[in-house]
């Protein structure tokens, strides 16, 4: 199993990750960061598999992944 952790104060919630996501786990939190924007975050990280393709399509960097 994989864990992607999301840098809320970086992200700026265009959705690129939770559209490469093969699982579906990635939305969206309720809360804004200081930039204004609805961060992402993960639904279910149990359900993680740790493929990597969130962080790769994020254009700013924002997505670790770790297995």
């Amino acid at each position: 199993m994989g864990n992607a952790e999301f840098d809320q104060d970086i992200c700026k919630g265009c959705g690129l990750c939770a559209l490469a996501c093969p699982r579906g786990i990635i939305g969206f939190s309720e809360g804004l960061n200081a930039k204004g924007y609805h961060p992402a975050a993960l639904k279910d990280g149990g359900a993680c598999v740790g493929c990597a393709l969130c962080a790769r399509m994020c254009p700013d960097s924002a997505i670790t992944v770790t297995k």
